[in-house]
């Protein structure tokens, strides 16, 4: 089973239509297949900068797409859902027992309200998915609809993630337009976010910065 199959999949498909339908009533920002699949990108971009085989790099690629389908089940312990769901998908294919666990195991611990990074398949989807931030992902378009989540998002203009191997080190830039979202509010909602990537670089035997308009905030 490889990551070209899994991104055509019908079922996992079906799940992240339902699970948009969920989250834009709720009014969350885009977690939809143009997410996660930026999230599979930067997670195998961030093992390959770090030296890891095609293997590690692969599972992390389908772990980053499929991670956000437990959102078709509930919101809460989307991540715990979306393992279950994946483990179901995944044993239907000749994907070998321990790379289903690897891969299920990452995505139950993705979220920050108590996850963890275990192995660099997992800190790589972490941290992949947490510096997604960018304008595109806000789903209201009237400003005043905008809770606190969009006005972060939406007053990003720019994001980049550097995965420097010589220094060991994972690097965010982001210019932010702070007319729009004060640094209070970005770190109400993404501290424990960073916090947690800080956690995932480790495994990697690296470490994790932030740095906002040019300044190093983390």
């Amino acid at each position: 089973m490889k990551y070209e199959d899994i991104v055509k999949n019908k079922e996992i498909l079906e799940y992240y239509d339902r699970g948009c339908a969920i989250l834009d009533a709720l009014g969350y920002t885009d977690h939809s297949t143009v997410h996660t699949k930026l999230v599979a990108q930067k997670a195998a971009d961030i093992l390959e900068a770090f030296g890891y085989g095609e293997e590690e790099i692969e599972l992390a690629r389908i772990a980053g797409f499929i991670h956000d389908i437990g959102n078709a089940i509930n919101r809460h312990h989307h991540a715990e859902y979306g393992a279950l769901l994946a483990n179901e998908i995944l044993k239907e294919t000749d994907m070998p027992l321990s790379d289903r666990v690897r891969i299920v195991s990452a995505i139950a611990n993705h979220d920050e309200s108590d996850g963890v990074a275990a192995d660099p398949i997992s800190a790589a989807l972490i941290i992949a998915d947490k510096t997604d931030v960018r304008r595109s992902r806000v789903r209201a378009k009237d400003p005043i609809l905008f809770d606190v989540h969009d006005r972060v998002n939406h007053a990003v203009t720019g994001t980049r993630l550097r995965c420097g191997a010589e220094e060991k080190r994972i690097t965010l830039y982001l210019t932010v337009d702070e007319e729009i979202c004060t640094m209070y509010e970005y770190f109400d909602i993404f501290l424990d976010r960073m916090t947690m990537c800080s956690h995932a670089a480790r495994i990697l035997d690296a470490s994790f910065s932030l740095k906002v308009n040019g300044q190093k905030v983390l």
